[in-house]
Order: structure tokens, then C-alpha cells, then sequence
């Protein structure tokens, strides 16, 4: 890719990550999972053409999102490490995560994952986690790694470089039937079960 187009994929990143960031609410507290190949952004099919330079723009788009909301993220590993995930490992330990050794590199992890590791401030690898949104650019499957229930998020902006992206937040399932309430009413009703 060109410098100018590297740049761009920075800036089409972020836009993406701060209109999910809105909608799915993420604050501290929050995970996002990242799903990315890198070989899609730059046009040519998922793991033919891994990019280091393209992960670092990327890293540094989604960073700059991150720092503002406060949320944390976990960057998918691609099959060959069946698809663990690099976290922080302050995120590992707090959400009771299942650590695996490996250390990603970009033809087993894949760059995103392998950029992430080298960025992080003591990453780790994590086997799954349940995350509260997801964003998947150049479609590497990142729906096992979300919570139910997934509500599908279509980006004003659907491309990263030459990669599609689709995106997901979460939200609690709602349980009970016909006589189920989702907010508490207004004012106290006999009616009400005790």
C-alpha cells in the first residue's frame, strides 16, 4: 500500500470504531473484540499477504478510540492458533480468562494479532472470551467471541482499505413472555405479581 493510502486506513478504522463505540455503549469496563486481515485491507485474499505496516495503522486507529472511551480490546488470532486472542494481561486476570502460550507472529496469529502483542504493555493470550462488541474487518469471523445476544451494526462506512467490515454489540437477553417487563413502570400498579 502507498503511505497516503496507510494513513487513510488509520482515519477509516477509527471513524468505524468511534460510530460503534456510540452505539454499543463501550466505556471502561467494556471489551471489543478485533478481528482483522490484513491481506483483505490491502486487496488481496485473507492469508496471502499479511502487512505488518498496515496492523501498526490500524493499532494506532483503534488505540486512539480506545484512549478516548476507555474500553479494552482483544485482537483475534487467526486459525493457526485457533483463533485465541491477545489481551492486556490486567484483562485477562480481571475477567477470569483462560491464558495460552503462543507468541503471535504474522504467519501464525497473524500481523494484526503478532502488531498487537509487540504494542500492548503486557500482553498475553487469552483461549475465548465473551465480548460486549466486535468489529471484523476483511470478515475473520469474530462471532464466536461475543456475548449472546449479538445485534449485527452496519458502519456508515463499510470498508477498511479494500476489506468489507461488519460489526456487532451486544445486548442482555430478555427472558419471560407476554407478561415479562423490560423497564420499571412508571408508577406502582396492584396488578403487579408479588
Amino acid at each position: 500500500m502507498e503511505t497516503a493510502e496507510l494513513g487513510d486506513i488509520r482515519g477509516q478504522v477509527a471513524e468505524i470504531l468511534e460510530e460503534l463505540a456510540g452505539a454499543a455503549g463501550l466505556k471502561p469496563g467494556r471489551l471489543l473484540v478485533i478481528g482483522v486481515s490484513t491481506s483483505e485491507v490491502a486487496g488481496v485474499r485473507i492469508g496471502t499477504g499479511g502487512a505488518e505496516n498496515i496492523a501498526a495503522e490500524l493499532f494506532a486507529g483503534i488505540d486512539e478510540v480506545r484512549q478516548r472511551h476507555g474500553f479494552d480490546v482483544a485482537f483475534q488470532c487467526c486459525e493457526h492458533l485457533n483463533r485465541a486472542l491477545v489481551v492486556e494481561r490486567q484483562v485477562l486476570e480481571r475477567l477470569g480468562l483462560t491464558e495460552v502460550a503462543a507468541v503471535p507472529v504474522p504467519k501464525a496469529g497473524g500481523s494484526m494479532a503478532a502488531t498487537a502483542y509487540k504494542r500492548l504493555i503486557e500482553p498475553c493470550l487469552a483461549e475465548s472470551l465473551e465480548a460486549h462488541a466486535g468489529l471484523d474487518i476483511g470478515e475473520t469471523l469474530i462471532g464466536m467471541h461475543l456475548r449472546r445476544v449479538a445485534v449485527p451494526f452496519r458502519p456508515t462506512l463499510r470498508y477498511v482499505g479494500k476489506a468489507r467490515v461488519n460489526a456487532a454489540w451486544s445486548r442482555p437477553k430478555l427472558i419471560g413472555g407476554e407478561r415479562a417487563v423490560y423497564t420499571l413502570p412508571q408508577s406502582q400498579d396492584s396488578r403487579l405479581c408479588d
